[in-house]
């Protein structure tokens, strides 16, 4: 993505030494944003690579503009002192907010399978002070920067573990949290013509879980993916999100990077489109009595979105204990409309 569709716009990309963090930044720098990226770490060192130089130095390379700043977003007064800082290097301006910030992705990996009362309590607290918590501070700040200038986007980076169980109990409570974040500080932002969304990225084996020595079941459900994401594509998509007319028909809804891309010919950076978890010929390839019929299917029919964005849905579901496909009634209270449906993906 070379045209500076976002010149002018002063982003922050929260926990951006590594990872899909570290994609979004350089995407958005690429684009034409001034990009501030916060992690802990700011020199990289032999026994843990990433670092905030780096992530300056990927976007400096590609002509974007970037200013690190150490973070601990665990700690409200340094939260707080960033956004004062933003104020006033920016004059108040803050157009995209990126609440990418994780921490305890190696715990997730090593207790992934055990049941919630064979791991400590604080388990809870190491995913979602960051994960959670932090991103509520930020969303706090951002907004008291976008409101009076009626513009702006805040994006969540979630995933499908808010809609079924993925690695652990406290990793789920979160995700769920963060979709109902996006959609109840859309509700109120929308009067102010600032949007808010929940991002799920497709599998994306970031450096972190592929250097794991415990990601033997991330990677079997990252062979699922005929075409995985990269780490920077759900940059390209906040980029052509930030400025897209449309933006806020999406604000308050989970929005699919792989769906979006393929809804606007947004292709990964390797000019192919990633797998879309919506696609019927992706689902059916899923459930073995029926996989033989998905490279019968075109690639363009697709899960309604209405199944996804209604509070009663029937929905298919496959259930591996049976073997078959069977239809079934949720009732959710988020815009959910795909659960159990054997799909793995990932956003952290």
């Amino acid at each position: 993505m070379t045209t500076k569709l976002l010149t002018g716009r002063v982003a922050l990309v929260t926990g951006a030494t590594r990872g899909i963090g570290k994609g979004i930044a350089v995407q958005l720098g690429e684009a034409g944003a001034l990009v501030y990226i916060t992690g802990r770490t700011l020199k990289s060192s032999n026994d843990k690579p990433g670092s905030l130089e780096e992530t300056a130095e990927a976007i400096r390379s590609r002509g974007g503009r970037c200013i690190p700043v150490c973070v601990n977003h665990e700690n409200a007064d340094e939260i707080e002192a960033l956004f004062e800082r933003i104020t006033k290097e920016q004059d108040g301006r803050l157009d995209i907010l990126v609440n990418n910030a994780y921490k305890g992705v190696e715990r997730l990996l090593m207790t992934s399978g055990k049941p919630f009362w064979e791991v400590e309590p604080d388990m809870f607290d190491e995913v979602n002070n960051v994960g959670l918590r932090n991103h509520y501070y930020c969303a706090v700040y951002a907004a008291r920067l976008m409101v009076p200038r009626k513009q702006g986007l805040i994006v969540f980076v979630s995933s499908p573990g808010g809609l079924r169980y993925l690695f652990n109990v406290a990793y789920g409570v979160g995700k769920a949290a963060c979709d109902r974040m996006a959609a109840d500080t859309a509700f109120e932002l929308r009067k102010h013509n600032v949007g808010s969304i929940s991002l799920w990225p497709g599998g994306v084996g970031t450096d972190t879980i592929l250097a794991s020595e415990h990601n033997a079941g991330f990677l079997k459900m990252l062979k699922k993916f005929d075409k995985p994401e990269s780490a920077e594509y759900a940059g390209r998509i906040i980029a052509h999100l930030a400025q897209n007319p449309s933006m806020m028909q999406y604000s308050g809804k989970i929005v699919m990077t792989a769906d979006y891309g393929t809804t606007y010919s947004i292709p990964d950076t390797d000019g192919e489109y990633p797998t879309n978890i919506r696609s019927f010929s992706y689902l059916f390839k899923q459930v073995p009595s029926l996989s033989w019929l998905s490279g019968w299917i075109p690639g363009f029919l697709k899960v309604p979105y209405w199944l996804f964005h209604q509070m009663k849905s029937i929905i298919l579901i496959y259930d591996s204990s049976w073997s078959n496909i069977q239809k079934k009634i949720i009732t959710t209270t988020t815009d959910y409309a795909l659960n159990n449906a054997n799909i793995d993906i990932n956003g952290i």
